[in-house]
């Protein structure tokens, strides 16, 4: 246990590091947000990989695993299935668009100033999605070493918050290829084969569970078509992960590297459902099945090696966490912190008349901020798996259409943008509290009635405006990046992009 505790120990000490390293390369906004811009295929990909495997594609995935089988699996698979269909199809010109948020491509393809109504949607989605992440450190810290809930949440949540601080997205970007390496080594390739090798192997486990086990639809065909919709959907639009694809230092780097994480991320979704259903032969009856990584890890794996592993489902909780709240202090600072500036007469832009130090500083105060306020309320609360759900259903079933649509139609306005907005979200509120919470029928509602909502609303209001569709169209094909036209019939457009060289991050 002793053995164990150190290799955490030093694992935590060198995310703290790499914090500190990211600190001396942030040297701007966009150092700090989108760690310059300058990401090569492979960091890319690790990165991409490490955010959106988090707590509850690991110790979730295995403990769906041991419920249901290898069926388990679908839900990181329709992570992953989401991943390669934003690369395949989108990346490409999310990435020539220059800008550091959803909400702000949003007022670049539509005109006007949408981005409140977006950023308050994005943000209350990218909190939502740090405090499950904190939460999450109480159980792998407390399965393993009895450490008090509380004392586990703060331990796990301020070193999360310590690093991002520092150096925001190149810290953020260090110790997620560290978390990635971690995870491949510790997940994948130690304790999958271990946990299955202690089952039995494949026909010990056929023989020692049902059979509904190894069927792949165990779970529900309604149950894998909800993952499909709300978090293959759900990863098309995340700021945390947009804010990824602006990290390639080009179009096709992120095209190929997210292509890379996507397939990662259904082989990790596999293992994880294999671990799960060797932890059912070893383990059967647990009260709960997220309990079953911890035990398979303490039941199976050397001293030293289970520390490692134990390090390795941190790095995926730490990982989601520190991207979460980096994408949560972005949309605060890019687009509802100038908006608040505005009403109070102080200037519109996010570093009006600010130094690139002032910038920098600025960033770090709203991620110590935000940190400081997700470990709060991940101590004041015992579950939040319904308002994550809440937030996910009201980011897609609210701003899915509006961006997809402004993608892939150009007769799509903002006055149809808008209304989606908020029919979608509203009709997702509504049959939340007339259903359930955790129901499946919300986000079908919701996106139903923004689609129908944004079709009707654009086709009867007049077309965007050529001048700003004109930028837009540039802006997509990577011209126009010195940001001069980006604001045409906009009174409240996108900040312009940075412009000169940037440091190429080798592989």
């Amino acid at each position: 246990m002793t053995i164990d505790l150190a290799v955490i120990a030093a694992y935590l000490l060198g995310m703290v590091g790499l914090g500190w390293w990211g600190m001396r390369r942030a040297k701007s906004r966009s150092d700090y947000l989108v760690a310059g811009r300058s990401l090569g295929p492979v960091m890319y990909s690790g990165t991409m990989a490490a955010i959106v495997l988090g707590g509850a594609s690991t110790v979730g995935g295995i403990g769906l695993g041991y419920s249901h089988g290898i069926s388990g699996a679908w839900l990181v698979v329709a992570i992953g299935v989401g991943i390669l269909t934003l690369h395949v199809f989108f990346a490409e010109r999310i990435s020539r668009l220059r800008v550091y948020s959803v909400a702000e491509m949003i007022d670049l393809r539509y005109g006007g100033n949408s981005r409140v109504v977006s950023g308050l949607v994005m943000w209350g989605y990218t909190f939502m999605l740090t405090v499950p992440s904190t939460l999450a450190f109480s159980t792998i810290f407390s399965g393993m070493f009895e450490l008090p809930r509380a004392a586990a949440i703060v331990l796990g949540g301020s070193i999360v918050v310590l690093y991002s601080t520092m150096g925001g997205m190149w810290s953020v970007t260090m110790t997620d290829m560290a978390q990635f390496v971690i995870k491949t080594f510790g997940l994948l390739l130690v304790l999958t084969p271990i946990a299955v090798w202690s089952a039995g192997g494949f026909s010990g486990m056929r023989e020692s569970l049902d059979p509904s086990y190894f069927d792949p639809t165990a779970i529900g065909g309604q149950t894998i078509l909800t993952y499909f919709v709300v978090y293959s959907l759900g990863l098309l639009i995340g700021q945390d992960i947009w804010q990824r694809v602006f990290t390639g230092r080009s179009a096709r780097v992120a095209r190929a590297g997210g292509i890379g994480a996507g397939v990662y991320c259904l082989i990790y979704g596999v293992c994880g459902a294999l671990i799960g259903t060797a932890a059912a032969v070893l383990f059967p009856n647990l009260a709960n099945p997220d309990d079953s990584f911890t035990r398979m890890v303490d039941a199976t794996l050397p001293v030293g090696i289970a520390g490692l592993v134990i390090a390795a489902a941190l790095s995926a909780v730490m990982s989601t966490a520190s991207g979460a709240l980096i994408a949560c202090s972005t949309v605060t600072s890019n687009d509802l912190w100038p908006e608040v500036k505005k009403v109070f007469g102080r200037g519109s832009g996010p570093g009006e008349g600010a130094t690139e130090r002032d910038e920098v500083s600025a960033n770090r105060i709203f991620t110590l901020v935000l940190g400081v306020a997700t470990i709060a309320v991940a101590l004041a609360v015992d579950d939040v798996v319904a308002a994550l759900t809440v937030a996910y259903n009201i980011l897609v079933g609210g701003l899915l259409v509006a961006i997809l649509g402004g993608l892939v139609w150009k007769r799509g306005t903002r006055a149809g943008a808008l209304s989606s907005m908020f029919a979608g979200a509203i009709a997702v509120v509504v049959t939340m509290i007339v259903t359930d919470l955790m129901a499946n029928e919300p986000i079908y509602v919701g996106l139903g009635t923004a689609l129908v909502v944004y079709v009707v609303v654009s086709l009867l209001t007049p077309p965007t405006d050529p001048a700003v569709l004109d930028v837009w169209r540039r802006r997509l094909r990577g011209e126009d990046t010195d940001g001069t036209a980006a604001t045409a019939g906009s009174a409240g457009g996108p900040s312009a992009p940075e412009t000169g060289p940037r440091p190429s991050t080798s592989d």
